[in-house]
């Protein structure tokens, strides 16, 4: 499979990760892998979730770096996410950022003394750690200019989670007001987006700097995505001790269920941040009419699955805050399938963007 064309690969791919069990990753066989290549796309959807399909769906060279790419953003997520202590954590994302400078030699990642493991999804993350060489050895494969934008959004990511510890850690876990949040947006998921129109524009064109337009698009698209991620779980964040608004301050390290109060505290909040996503539908348009991509373009297909899937969260979403709900679930195959059309028609993808977009603002401004 391996040596196939990366368009006959890619349906097997796509399938793959629609079906692929993210709870229960096989650990084994992941560790058996020595084809850098083969490793890379097996540990992906383990790595990228819904991301690993939009990856799948790019133009073959974009997507081995964008591949590549979110790899070595997840190994900063594994720092961030399992070494408890700020100064370690800010030490190993700054030492990961380090060893890309080494180029073409980067020597081994630093590794996580004593990592809060939680589940088989940690250590499936662990062991990218661990094979973190064979990604290193497809990266090395890139073009230079390809490496060089990959090392600067490593840098940008790292330096963002370093603001979010310490931010957190000054202000007791919580963000206190919107603009702190769209910066937690931008350094989360801007960056990524930002990466990938750079990629695409350097795929067209060969240059790799955006227009400041295409910039503020991606930005606020950004906003869009993350906060479906910070809506989905902020009963669980607050368990933690951490709170993406002041609103719920005095709430943290409390436990949701049972407490009718508590509840309804956090379907407000939740209100509130979805509607303020919901309000940078727009953007999204925005930034696929500016991609300026050819007439075939899996890329804008791309753009338009990672629109879908974001529309099928907020779907759900809507019920738990109080917000009128616009249909209900659609299995993913499904939303691959809606997305394809778009990688030959222009007017398909409009079409698309414009229902959801409309879907989006009418939620925005109704119910609650």
């Amino acid at each position: 499979m391996a040596g196939l064309p990366f368009l006959l690969r890619r349906p097997w791919l796509m399938l793959r990760d629609l079906c692929v069990d993210r709870d229960r990753p096989d650990l084994d066989g992941l560790r058996a892998i020595q084809d850098p290549e083969r490793f890379v796309w097996a540990v992906l959807p383990h790595a990228a979730r819904t991301f690993s399909a939009c990856i799948v769906l790019l133009p073959a060279g974009p997507a081995k770096a964008a591949a590549v790419a979110y790899l070595y953003c997840r190994i900063l997520d594994t720092y961030e996410d399992l070494c408890p202590d700020p100064s370690a954590r800010e030490a190993l994302l700054l030492g990961f950022v380090e060893r890309l400078q080494a180029d073409p030699d980067p020597p081994p990642p630093p590794p996580i003394e004593a990592p809060a493991l939680k589940d088989d999804r940690d250590r499936a993350h662990l062991l990218l750690i661990e094979k973190c060489d064979l990604v290193d050895r497809v990266y090395l494969e890139l073009p230079a200019e390809v490496r060089a934008i990959t090392r600067r959004l490593v840098r940008d990511m790292a330096e963002g989670m370093c603001w979010s510890s310490r931010v957190f850690g000054e202000q007791g876990g919580v963000l206190q007001d919107g603009a702190q949040v769209a910066r937690y947006c931008h350094n989360v998921m801007g960056n990524p987006v930002l990466f990938t129109l750079r990629l695409l524009r350097h795929d067209r064109s060969g240059e790799t700097e955006l227009p400041a337009e295409l910039e503020q698009s991606a930005l606020e698209v950004s906003e869009m995505i993350q906060l479906a991620n910070i809506t989905r779980d902020i009963e669980k964040d607050l368990l933690r001790g951490v709170s993406y608004g002041a609103a719920l301050r005095d709430d943290l390290g409390r436990q949701v269920d049972g407490d009718v109060s508590l509840a309804g505290r956090v379907r407000d909040a939740r209100r509130e941040l979805m509607r303020a996503a919901l309000s940078r539908a727009p953007a999204y348009r925005a930034l696929i009419d500016a991609m300026e991509q050819p007439h075939f373009s899996p890329a804008r297909a791309s753009a338009l699955l990672m629109l879908l899937f974001t529309d099928r969260y907020y779907r759900s979403c809507a019920r738990r805050a109080g917000l009128a709900a616009w249909g209900g679930r659609t299995p993913g195959l499904r939303l691959v399938l809606q997305s394809l059309p778009a990688v030959w028609s222009r007017r398909w993808a409009r079409n698309v963007c414009d229902r959801v977009e409309q879907d989006f603002l009418n939620a925005a401004d109704g119910g609650g």
